[in-house]
């Protein structure tokens, strides 16, 4: 399940914790916020920036036999 949770300090400060996205994709969730709060001051990446997404492939082989 993908999260993001905002804490607003009483000087203007928000802080923004992303989870539940794998990779660096977080930073395209969260770009359009980021633009109307402002200046971003510090990032930090979680485990799960580094982690890498799980991609399941199927290979299928066909072998056609003639019966001439």
């Amino acid at each position: 399940m993908e999260t993001l949770e905002f804490v607003i300090y009483p000087d203007g400060r928000v802080q923004e914790l992303v989870t539940g996205i794998v990779g660096s994709s977080c930073a395209e969730v969260t770009a359009a916020i980021e633009a109307q709060l402002g200046q971003v001051m510090s990032q930090e990446q979680t485990s799960e920036y580094f982690a890498q997404q799980n991609h399941l492939s199927t290979t299928v082989t066909t072998q056609t036999f003639s019966q001439w």
